[in-house]
């Protein structure tokens, strides 16, 4: 397929509800083929309605939408095949064991049996769900149920993964193990796109963030460049050692320092200074730091910060 053609382009997108709600008000965005994109907004934004419009679930008051090259509209049966969808409910039949499943999965799409089940005993494999193969669906954990939606969304080998808040109640090293799966894949030339609550996922996971709110794109770039818009970050540090000297521990310029225990400092950096402006100082003051944390998620601060002055 020609690379030059976008794995997803949108232009002028809007949808009004029965009732008058207008969800998108003319959205444009194009990610390009094996981005892993991240589409962020907060409850009521119209990600879920945008998303819902490339899965054909959602009707479109205007605009146009494109898979792959193939107009939703004009030429849905080929942007379905390359369109692998994870919705944010579980939504199989749960008394069914899990093979047949996603084996069922694989029919609607016209993949051979005998080539779906060699897909299933792959992506069983790499999703940690070989072990589970003939349980019935219902028996299954939060994260594991997750994991069978994604072996369900690509058996049919899709060029575009959308993922609808996909970690949603799953733990944190089962989150972690899937991530390293969507990373590979991307890696394999998959295009994934991510919608999620969870922004240090979208930012440890995506090179491409939009950020939509009221059916707006209100801004869309390289993740790390939109991160420089920061005019400051906040980060916890533990100390080595309990502070005795905090009588004299001043607040250097470029810094707002506080101290949260008797070996835990917080501290506001601005973009002009560094960390290691700091640690510098603090050593010179006798104390050693051992650890540091963001207090939180960049892109989070990030989001507020744009949301507030939408």
């Amino acid at each position: 397929m020609n690379e030059s053609i976008p794995a997803i382009h949108i232009q002028q997108l809007t949808k009004t509800y029965d009732g008058g709600l207008t969800a998108l008000k003319g959205i444009n965005l194009s990610v390009k083929q094996g981005e892993f994109f991240a589409l962020l907004g907060p409850n009521g934004a119209g990600k879920s309605t945008t998303i819902g419009i490339l899965c054909s679930l959602v009707n479109k008051t205007s605009g146009s939408v494109s898979i792959c090259g193939h107009n939703i509209d004009t030429d849905w049966s080929r942007a379905k095949t390359c369109l692998g969808v994870v919705p944010q409910e579980f939504n199989f039949n749960i008394f069914e064991p899990c093979w047949q499943i996603v084996v069922n999965q694989a029919g609607y799409y016209g993949v051979p049996r005998d080539i779906a089940l060699k897909r299933v005993d792959i992506l069983f494999e790499q999703l940690g769900l070989s072990e589970k193969r003939n349980e019935q669906a219902k028996n299954l954990s939060g994260g594991l149920k997750r994991r069978l939606m994604i072996a369900r969304a690509l058996v049919h080998d899709p060029k575009v993964l959308i993922l609808d808040e996909p970690t949603a109640g799953v733990d944190i090293s089962l989150r972690r193990s899937m991530w390293q799966f969507l990373q590979e894949r991307n890696a394999q030339g998959m295009t994934i796109i991510l919608t999620t609550h969870y922004l240090e996922e979208a930012e440890a996971l995506c090179k491409e963030v939009a950020i939509i709110d009221h059916g707006k794109i209100i801004t869309r770039g390289n993740t790390q460049d939109l991160l420089q818009q920061l005019n400051a970050e906040t980060f916890i540090l533990y100390c080595t050692e309990a502070i005795t000297n905090r009588d004299n521990l001043r607040t250097p310029d470029g810094f707002v320092l506080s101290q949260l225990d008797e070996s835990c400092l917080e501290v506001e950096i601005d973009k002009n200074h560094t960390l290691t402006d700091l640690i510098t100082y603090l050593q010179s003051q006798g104390i050693t730091v051992g650890r540091i944390r963001n207090k939180a998620n960049r892109l989070e601060e990030l989001f507020l910060k744009l949301v507030a002055h939408d």
